[in-house]
């Protein structure tokens, strides 16, 4: 009997002991995400309020420092004040470090210096970095990671040679000024980001190819994607073995690539204030600079204050359409839109699956690219309708701002310094959802998953 009551009691204990173990289990993947960034905002706030940030007396107010961290991590590019101006040389490396920090990922960044020192990842870690990094298995997790550090610093590395040498050669800078302006521009074009240590951005540099292209082409690598780019490395002359990931990101990206250097050319051409003045091989290489610089990276080699309206809504489309998934661009990714553009083309033709380059879209990815979609357009015109009735500036430009912002692009009508404080706060805001993406956001808010474990009856309602 008395044996019997032990055993009892030992049973509760340990029943007891599992289900605060249970309800103690760690965060999400998703939330480690959010935290992480979040984490990393306030560091970089806290570093570039200090004296030593800022050239001359004085320091950053604190809003100058929050904006201007959470958009170098979340690679955009806006700013309140003048980079080249208003930031010390230590304020300079701190935002190229949290580019490079946000390019990278904050939970990657952590799992790969957590392989370097300990030459192992926990399951926990390497969910975390699977999450960031969209990797389909974790068992790719720790090469996955390596190999993206590799890539990173090989195109940063050979971009950053490149306009070393021409800013040495080409405009007289003594080496050590070329190599940090090059450093700089390479992190700030392979992650997306835009950032540029000139008060016109790169404007001076508009008709110079040497400063233009580089800058153009790391822009497009770090686009594409890391998945897309393992895939290329390995079987970049075989395209039967591309995965549909692969295929899907290199359509996408060159049909936009293509349709937005056309409507640059198309929408400003004759253009007194942009590409007018200039000679056609002038107005060939600038058009296509800036159809580019719309895939999320913004850049701006002429005044986009002085565009037409026009070139502003073309803009926008581009802006929310973004680049590559899990890489360092921004919008709701080209795959997103095109997997839109095939469940469209299948409903027009009557299949009863959608398709793309002979495979089945599975229902579970149609859902998601219409949630991410949906959630962007809330994310834009929320804002957006608050913008236009709480400030004097137009629609066009608000929209313009605001897409910016979420799309993680930087690019600005030049309002983003003229706006009040609770809507630069609001541009944070986005800027951090843009970069941490809605769907991840959704995850880590969610409290708990419920799986439900019935089925509810169908029924049809009217659809268009």
């Amino acid at each position: 009997m008395s044996s019997a009551r032990s055993s009892t009691r030992t049973s509760r204990r340990s029943t007891g002991s599992l289900l605060p173990r249970r309800a103690r289990r760690g965060p999400h993947p998703a939330q480690l995400t959010i935290a992480g960034f979040a984490l990393g905002v306030v560091i970089g706030t806290v570093l570039l309020v200090l004296p030593l940030s800022q050239r001359g007396p004085g320091h950053a107010t604190a809003l100058e420092a929050l904006f201007t961290a959470t958009s170098a991590l979340c690679v955009t590019g806006l700013v309140v004040v003048d980079t080249a101006v208003h930031w010390s040389s230590f304020g300079q490396v701190v935002i190229l470090a949290l580019i490079q920090v946000g390019g990278f990922g904050i939970m990657a960044l952590a799992s790969l210096l957590g392989v370097l020192i300990t030459r192992r990842l926990g399951l926990r870690g390497q969910l975390a970095a699977a999450a960031e990094t969209k990797t389909l298995q974790l068992g790719d997790v720790r090469t996955i990671l390596l190999g993206v550090a590799r890539i990173s610093l090989l195109v940063e590395a050979v971009t950053a040679l490149v306009l070393a040498a021409r800013f040495a050669f080409g405009y007289g800078e003594p080496v050590p000024r070329a190599l940090w302006l090059g450093l700089f521009h390479a992190v700030s074009a392979f992650n997306n980001a835009g950032f540029a240590l000139y008060s016109d951005n790169l404007i001076g540099f508009a008709t110079d190819a040497w400063i233009c292209l580089p800058i153009a082409v790391a822009v497009i690598i770090g686009g594409l994607g890391f998945p897309v780019l393992f895939e290329l490395r390995r079987h970049l002359r075989r395209p039967g073995r591309w995965s549909l990931h692969t295929k899907i990101t290199l359509l996408g990206t060159g049909v936009l690539l293509a349709a937005g250097s056309v409507f640059m050319w198309a929408t400003e051409w004759r253009s007194p204030a942009t590409l007018g003045p200039m000679s056609v091989p002038d107005k060939l290489l600038v058009g296509f600079f800036q159809g580019v610089m719309p895939r999320t990276a913004g850049f701006n080699s002429v005044d986009i204050a002085a565009m037409n309206t026009g070139t502003w809504l073309g803009s926008d489309l581009l802006m929310f359409i973004g680049g590559g998934s899990a890489g360092t661009a921004g919008g709701v990714k080209v795959t997103t839109f095109l997997v839109l553009l095939f469940v469209i083309a299948s409903e027009a033709r009557g299949d009863e699956a959608a398709t793309a380059f002979g495979r089945t879209l599975p229902r579970a990815l149609q859902r998601q690219a219409l949630s991410v979609a949906l959630l962007g357009v809330a994310a834009v015109v929320v804002p957006a309708v608050l913008f236009a009735l709480t400030t004097p500036f137009s629609l066009d430009q608000i929209l313009y701002e605001v897409i910016s912002a979420f799309a993680t692009v930087g690019l600005s009508t030049g309002i983003t310094a003229q706006l009040p404080v609770p809507h630069q706060l609001v541009l944070v805001a986005l800027m951090f959802v843009g970069r941490t993406g809605t769907i991840t956001l959704a995850a880590a808010l969610a409290l708990r998953s419920r799986p439900r474990l019935y089925a509810l009856p169908e029924e049809r309602t009217i659809v268009g």
